[in-house]
Order: C-alpha cells, then structure tokens, then sequence
C-alpha cells in the first residue's frame, strides 16, 4: 500500500484505485476506522466517499464492514467536525 492508497480488484476484475482520507480509532466503539475515497461523484457531483473498520499494520489491509448504525454515527460526526472545520478555513482564508 503506497501511503495514502490502495488498490482492489472488485467483482468484476477491475483494479480501483482508492484514495485514503483520514484513519482513527473511536473510544466508544473500540474500533479503527478508514475513510476513503475512489474520487468518483454521484449525480449531485458530491465525491463519493466510503468508511470500512480495518486492523492498523495488517498485511494484507483487510477492510471491513461497518455494522452498526452507532458505529456509523461516529463515522458522520467526525465527517462533519472535518466539513465544519474546513469550511470554518476557507471563509477565513477569503
């Protein structure tokens, strides 16, 4: 895995190339967690992003699913804390 990506073959035999965002490990559920991204947009032009659970220093990465609808409230919070923060910069910056 180069630094921040990876590549993974989907059902189809198509290699992916994905993006690393950000990684961290929540104190309400014990887990790591990787948010990414294959820098594609939806229709609303929105970069899709993704959130797997995953084990830090393993070899192969293994990427998991995130189960639980708490475990995808964290995921959203800290999304929106670095949205939030980001946007908070920009305005600064203008």
């Amino acid at each position: 895995m180069e630094e921040n990506k990876f590549k993974i073959i989907d059902k189809k035999g198509k290699e992916i190339e994905f993006e690393v965002l950000f990684t961290f490990e929540s104190d309400e559920t014990k887990k790591n967690y990787m948010v990414y991204t294959d820098n594609t947009k939806d229709k609303d032009g929105n970069t899709r992003v993704y959130a797997s659970v995953f084990v830090p220093n393993k070899e192969p990465l293994e990427l998991l699913p995130v189960e639980t609808e708490r475990e995808w409230k964290v995921i959203e919070t800290i999304l929106e804390s670095i949205q939030d923060e980001n946007k908070k910069e920009k305005e600064e910056n203008e």
